[in-house]
This record gives structure tokens, C-alpha cells and sequence, in this order.
């Protein structure tokens, strides 16, 4: 967003852009896994941040609308280089992803329903689920270090699942209940001792405080460069192909979206479903949900569905452009105004936040908040396999808008098998998330072309 005097943290701004694009490569499986990826690079082995550090960052970026994987990507990036280590990490992080999806997309109206391309989503999905479950026992046994933190995840997880209660509010109800029990039983959110470390210290302590002092003068600069660069590409869409055209409507319509999404991309594809397909007619409710499992499969956040749903609406109205040239602008359009806003909530809060480590009662409410989260990310690992081990059936819901929802009675065998290998290897065995994944994609292609029924 704007320059910034960088940390002397030691470590090369060289080596940090290739630890960052090694670690965009590997952030399959939601945010869970996202952040899964950046404790085991950054923390355990690499050792440039502490563990007390990774889950403040990780704590604040919860708080925030939008992906808050890559926002955490962001945050650790402008710690450990300013400014450009944050927008570098944040980029990367998205790159990959959008690279994937984009031509994915382009893959899905070329080719519709082939059998081949069928086969290995049906064999990456399941794998998915495994990946999902790594990660809950991962972030679990690092959040959950007392009953009344195990308590709250409990809670959360149950008043998602059975209660359909909206992710802000148990976000607010577990800072509340965090703040609450640090002053009637300090001990339960207390923090707990850390294991004597073997490695090295961390390069960046957790005690050190960041060398960009939070300003106002600063907060006004960051926050004008930032409206500008969010703002003007969707005013310029605007002038030139005019205020009712398909990028307009798109820029201007997930500009809003991407303020209210909190608690990643689940917590607002109803919304986001809702009005693609019954107020824009950017796609039919069945692609909704093929675009999301297109989005479950490539690295990145999951809100990146928004780019599949870009380029179908773009691509079936064109304009005056050809319809691939019209796909892939909407696409990149809607990317766009879909993460600057993340630097900026980033970049602008960041300073404030890291003046706060040291306040008590923050700090509480944050513990709180990050047991929610270990219930939250159960809770999406449910709705994964729900989705995944059983067949759809279409319902229509109080919107009058179509859904594909699981007949429990119509269990996926090749689904459940691939689900079980993943587990496998990745508990067991110990394989990558990438090897893993490579794997269950050949084993759904072999089911698919031996003709068992894989969707």
C-alpha cells in the first residue's frame, strides 16, 4: 500500500519470497490446513516467528472479514519485512489459487461433465476431508490447553451444527465468555508454559515489538492508497463499459461481499448463491455447489469461488468483448476486489495490534475466540463430509432457490474408500498434503475410467 521502513529481522527478503511461494503450493484444505502449513514452515522449522506470536496474528486476522489464512500471511509478512513482505506473502499466498481456478473454470465450460475431469475432483474431495481432520487435531491441540477452552470449542462447534447460529456471533459470544473467565478464573485461559524449545530462538522474538509505530498520519495514508487501489479499477469498468454491465454489477457486488465475510467462504456463499444466481443470473444453483468443490481443490482460500462464479457470469454475457477475453477480465476483476481489501485491514491494524500483545484482557478474548475457531473448523469438516460420502439431491429452500442437499441414504463407496486411504497416509504413513492429494486424484481417475460410479 505504501512504503515502509522494514524490520531488520536478518532474514533475506530473496529467501522469505521463495519460503512464500513454497508455502502457496501447499495450502489445500481451507484455512485449517492453511494455517497448518505456515505453524509447521514458520514456527517449527524455520523458526523466524514464535509460537505466542503466530496465534496473537492468527487471533487478530479472525477478527477480520475475509480469508483470514492469507490475511495471517500477510500479517507475518509485514513483520518480518514491512509493507512489501506483507503484500508479497498476501499475494502469493492467493497466486496459485487463482492461477488453478482460472483455468479450471475455463476447463468446466469447455468441457462441461467430462468423465476424466469428474474423476479426479471425485478423488480430490475425499481427500479433502483428511486433510481437514489433520489440521482440527493440529490447531486443536495448540488452542484447547484447558477444559473451559475445550468447553467453548464444544459449544460452538454445536450451536454451528444443530443450531445454525451466525459465525459473528459465536465469534462475539467466545471473546465475551474469553474476557469473562480471565477475570473470575484467570487460570482457564491462561496461557499454557511452552515446552523448552530444542531449535534456535525464533528471529523474530515474542516480545519484541514491530519497528512501525502505529500514526494517524500513517492510518490516513494507508487507508487513502488503499481505497484508491480497491476502488478505482471497478470505477473504471464502470466508465467504460457502463454502470449495468456484467463487470460492474460483478465489481461492485463483491466489493460489498468481501466486507461481510466473516468467517471465511461458508459464511457467506448463501448469501453470495443467493444473489449470483436469483438476482444476477450470473449461473444455474447446481454450478453453485460445482464451484465451490472447484475452489476445495486448488490452493488458497475457499472464497475464491467468487472467480468461478465471475467467469461463468461474465462468459454467457459478454458485452462487446468475446466471451473468454469477458471470463477472464470478471474473473481477475472480482479476485481483485476481493482480496485488496484484506491488505488493508491488515496493513491499516496490524501496528495497533501489536502495541495490544501485552493487554491482558485482549489477550483473553482472543484465547476465547481461538477455541471457537477449532469448533468452527469442526463444524466445516462436518459439512465437508456430509457433502462428499453421500449423493445430492435438489431442494428448494425458503428463497425458492435451489439447493444440492445429502440424501443420507445414498452413501459414496468410492468417496468413503479414497477418504479412508487419505487418512491413511497423512496419519499413518505421514505423507505430504501434496503427495496425498496426487495420489487420491489418480485412484478417483482409475474408478472413474473403470466406470464405478464416482459422483
Amino acid at each position: 500500500m505504501t512504503a515502509s521502513t522494514a524490520p531488520d529481522t536478518g532474514i533475506p527478503f530473496r529467501a522469505a519470497v521463495r519460503t512464500w511461494f513454497g508455502i502457496s503450493l501447499q495450502t489445500f484444505g481451507g484455512p485449517a490446513g492453511q494455517i497448518a502449513v505456515m505453524q509447521r514452515t514458520l514456527v517449527d522449522d524455520k523458526r523466524w516467528i514464535g509460537q505466542r506470536r503466530f496465534l496473537h496474528a492468527m487471533n487478530y486476522c479472525m477478527l477480520l472479514p475475509g480469508p483470514e489464512a492469507q490475511q495471517l500471511a500477510t500479517y507475518v509478512g509485514w513483520l518480518l519485512h514491512g509493507t512489501r513482505g506483507g503484500l508479497v506473502a498476501g499475494g502469493l499466498f492467493v497466486l496459485p489459487g487463482v492461477v488453478a481456478l482460472l483455468v479450471l473454470s475455463a476447463v468446466y465450460v469447455a468441457f462441461g461433465t467430462t468423465t476424466a475431469v469428474l474423476a479426479l475432483f471425485a478423488g480430490l474431495a475425499p481427500a479433502v476431508l483428511a486433510i481437514v481432520a489433520q489440521a482440527v487435531v493440529r490447531v486443536g491441540r495448540r488452542a484447547l490447553t484447558s477444559p473451559a477452552l475445550v468447553a467453548i470449542a464444544v459449544v460452538a462447534f454445536l450451536a454451528l451444527t444443530l443450531f445454525a447460529v451466525p459465525f459473528p456471533v459465536v465469534v462475539l459470544a467466545a471473546g465475551l465468555v474469553g474476557w469473562v473467565l480471565a477475570r473470575r478464573r484467570p487460570s482457564s485461559v491462561a496461557e499454557k508454559p511452552e515446552a523448552p524449545d530444542r531449535g534456535p530462538a525464533p528471529v523474530v522474538p515474542d516480545d519484541v515489538l514491530h519497528t512501525e509505530r502505529p500514526s494517524t498520519r500513517r492510518t490516513l495514508r494507508v487507508l487513502a492508497v488503499g481505497l484508491l487501489v480497491w476502488g478505482v479499477p471497478v470505477a473504471a469498468f464502470a466508465l467504460l463499459t457502463g454502470t449495468d454491465s456484467v463487470f460492474t454489477e460483478q465489481g461492485v457486488f463483491f466489493s460489498g461481499a468481501a466486507v461481510v465475510t466473516f468467517g471465511g467462504a461458508y459464511a457467506v456463499l448463501a448469501y453470495v448463491a443467493q444473489q449470483a444466481v436469483q438476482v444476477y443470473g450470473w449461473l444455474a444453483p447446481g454450478e453453485m455447489v460445482r464451484g465451490l468443490a472447484l475452489a476445495e481443490t486448488t490452493p488458497g482460500p475457499l472464497i475464491m469461488v467468487v472467480q468461478f462464479v465471475a467467469f461463468l457470469g461474465a462468459y454467457r454475457a459478454p458485452g462487446e468483448l468475446d466471451p473468454w477475453v469477458a471470463a477472464v477480465v470478471a474473473s481477475l476483476l472480482v479476485t481483485w476486489v476481493t482480496f485488496v481489501p484484506s491488505f488493508l485491514f491488515v496493513l491499516l491494524g496490524a501496528p495497533y495490534m501489536e502495541r495490544l500483545r501485552g493487554n491482558r484482557s485482549l489477550s483473553a478474548a482472543l484465547t476465547g475466540i481461538t477455541a471457537a475457531v477449532v469448533g468452527v473448523i469442526a463444524n466445516l469438516g462436518v459439512y465437508f463430509a456430509v457433502h462428499t460420502l453421500f449423493r445430492e439431491s435438489t431442494a428448494v429452500d425458503r428463497f425458492g432457490l435451489a439447493l444440492q442437499l445429502p440424501d443420507p441414504g445414498t452413501l459414496r463407496p468410492v468417496a468413503l474408500a479414497i477418504a479412508v486411504v487419505a487418512g491413511v497416509l497423512l496419519f499413518a504413513v505421514r505423507w505430504s498434503v501434496l503427495r496425498t492429494l496426487g495420489v487420491c486424484a489418480l485412484l478417483g481417475l482409475a474408478a472413474g475410467l473403470a466406470g464405478l460410479p464416482v459422483t
